[in-house]
């Protein structure tokens, strides 16, 4: 004799009679903040490796704080990071450089180098290497890294001291239209270099040796202004080199600087410099030009 059939069942009566077999409140929470954690992760890894592969020898905090300092480029410092990339025991000369570049840069492009006016030629880009202001990636084309200090120079109407135009050795003129802006010398501070560009670039104008005088009463840095961004574009200096250019900048006041338009001059920008002969074969700013335009201008 068969069994009687079983009793038909609700599988909503099945549901409630069973709660262990659902999840408990704790359990959804902690999946919940699991899969947020997923995302997140990887949210800022995508955006961490897209900078980095984009800015070569460039790595801080998606979110740095006000005075974070970035590392100068210099070939010690960024040597761990990637052993291949071109220092200045790799660059013997000028002329080594200009072969490792040929095969790796448009040819009408580096043609063009210290010949098309307003820019610079292959004795200008060993000199960064040199010093260390300036990085190559080890890629075609190469990707020139340089770390920039920009100043603000405030007047007392409020207005702001733009370089309208340079006149370089070689007679040309290169425009500029842009704050006072210098190369930052490895492991140097953005206030520090701030403070040597005012004096390299303002220095003809303004007396720094008057008596008992000192540099702190003449220039005023405002840290509290101090900003940072990164650039990429081609270089001007430099015809079909891309750049990556990190920019730190700072307001600042100068006194004894004239209240209208105005040039000075810049006595020996290698100056530091001990191949003689390299330097006299670049291209270097002999007379830098002034003018003061309202903030909404700049």
């Amino acid at each position: 004799m068969s069994p009687p059939p079983q009793p038909l069942t609700n599988v909503h009566d099945n549901l409630l009679a069973q709660p262990h077999k659902l999840p408990t409140l704790p359990d959804l929470f902690l999946t919940a903040l699991s899969v947020c954690f997923l995302f997140t992760s990887s949210t800022k890894s995508h955006l961490t490796t897209t900078l980095s592969s984009r800015c070569p020898f460039l790595s801080f905090p998606l979110n740095p704080r006000r005075f974070l300092k970035i590392p100068a480029m210099s070939h010690s410092a960024s040597n761990h990071k990637n052993q291949s990339l071109p220092g200045r025991h790799n660059f013997a000369s000028p002329q080594s450089l200009s072969d490792w570049l040929k095969p790796r840069l448009p040819s009408d492009s580096f043609a063009s180098w210290g010949v098309r006016p307003g820019t610079k030629n292959i004795h200008n880009l060993w000199l960064e290497l040199s010093e260390g202001e300036t990085s190559l990636a080890d890629s075609t084309p190469p990707v020139r890294t340089v770390q920039v200090v920009t100043v603000r120079v405030i007047g007392k109407d409020g207005k702001f001291l733009i370089e309208s135009h340079q006149e370089l050795s070689d007679g040309n003129v290169r425009k500029r239209g842009r704050p006072l802006s210098e190369k930052m010398k490895p492991n140097e501070e953005p206030e520090s270099a701030a403070i040597r560009a005012i004096k390299e670039e303002l220095g003809s104008i303004v007396s720094w040796s008057e008596g008992d005088l000192d540099i702190s009463d003449i220039v005023s840095i405002d840290p509290n202004s101090y900003e940072m961004k990164v650039e990429e574009r081609n270089s001007d200096s430099y015809p079909g080199l891309p750049g990556c250019y990190v920019l730190h900048t700072l307001n600042a006041s100068v006194e004894g600087l004239p209240d209208g338009d105005f040039c000075t001059y810049e006595v020996d920008e290698y100056g530091n410099f001990d191949e003689k002969n390299v330097k006299d074969m670049a291209v270097s700013v002999k007379k830098h030009y002034w003018t003061w335009v309202s903030a909404d201008s700049l």
